[in-house]
């Protein structure tokens, strides 16, 4: 059978874990499945040289870039705070580029999404970094359309995820695309993974991403959203709440969240649905009423607009193996 290269591409200041966590999934991937491809795995920088992480600590490489000539399956490119330098590195960016054209799929962790970026590789594509950096990638790089708020996002062959931990789900993604579901599972379960979260689960509570100043009339109608996503919200019901009218509410909520009342109320929901799903054997119907959708049918709209699939196979996909997890546990 033949193996599959990985390449993971450093440069000195990563965050190792950008690196090893991704590359920990694949190893544990060739220990577990009992058929399909074999990763052989490959660390790479542009001078061939060990670097030195961002933690200090020292990392051996394998190869130099510009020596890797065949076929490649995967390359990736890990992330450190180092990405500004490692940008301005045309022959680092060459090399991405030549890779590129070697591989059959190209990803990076975190801020690596710069460095793909920065050659050109995410130019009309949809992609992903850490939250904080979200605004930068898309400023800098406004041929990239930039989804500030997901674990990991797939484009083509191009893939992309959040910050850290965040390159493990993207590699049990790609475990998946290559070994199947059960696989992945499997991996995930080894690695004590407990959740196997999909790309478009959001990379932070609806309360996190929408930053309230304290002093804000908003500030407790927001928390008590999120608290009792069940309750009544419509907007008249919060302004109300927070005594201003409901004409100035709406326009002090856009103002200070970014978004709309109805807007975050249907994600406050769908994030209290996801954690229902994620840990509570109960029927998508009854999570559906605790969560304050009224209805299965109703949320199923909401979780495809917000998260781009369904309830059912969002629990499908990991809650499954979370529960399978916390039931061998019990039962060990």
């Amino acid at each position: 059978m033949t193996d599959r290269t990985i390449v993971h591409v450093a440069y000195p200041g990563i965050a190792l874990l950008d690196l090893v966590g991704p590359a920990e999934v694949f190893a544990a991937a060739n220990r577990l499945a009992d058929s399909g491809p074999r990763y052989r795995l490959l660390v790479a920088s542009a001078d061939g040289r060990p670097i030195t992480g961002e933690s200090g600590m020292r990392l051996d490489v394998d190869a130099r870039l510009s020596s890797l000539t065949a076929r490649v399956d995967t390359m990736l490119v890990a992330a450190g705070l180092t990405y500004v330098d490692a940008i301005r590195s045309e022959e680092l960016l060459a090399e991405v580029r030549r890779i590129a054209r070697l591989s059959r799929r190209v990803g990076a962790t975190c801020v690596g999404a710069f460095v793909l970026a920065a050659a050109g590789l995410l130019d009309g594509r949809t992609a992903t970094t850490h939250w904080a950096f979200s605004d930068e990638l898309g400023r800098d790089y406004p041929d990239v359309t930039v989804e500030p708020d997901r674990i990991f996002v797939r484009d083509g062959n191009v893939f992309t995820s959040a910050g850290v931990t965040a390159g493990m789900d993207l590699a049990l993604s790609l475990v998946e695309d290559d070994h199947g579901i059960e696989v992945a599972r499997a991996v995930a379960r080894w690695l004590v993974l407990f959740v196997q979260r999909p790309g478009g689960q959001s990379q932070f509570s609806e309360r996190l991403a929408h930053p309230i100043p304290s002093d804000s009339a908003l500030r407790a109608v927001c928390d008590e959203i999120v608290a009792d996503p069940r309750s009544d919200h419509s907007v008249p019901r919060l302004a109300e709440r927070a005594a201003l009218s409901e004409r100035h509410f709406a326009r002090l909520f856009i103002a200070q969240t970014g978004t709309t009342p109805a807007r975050f109320v249907e994600r406050a929901r769908v994030e209290a649905a996801r954690d229902l799903l994620e840990g509570s054997p109960a029927s998508v119907e009854t999570i559906a009423e605790q969560a304050g959708f009224g209805s299965a049918e109703t949320m199923r709209r909401a979780f495809l607009r917000v998260l781009g699939v369904a309830p059912a196979d969002y629990r499908a996909r990991f809650g499954t193996t979370y529960l399978h997890v916390v039931d061998e546990r019990l039962a060990g």
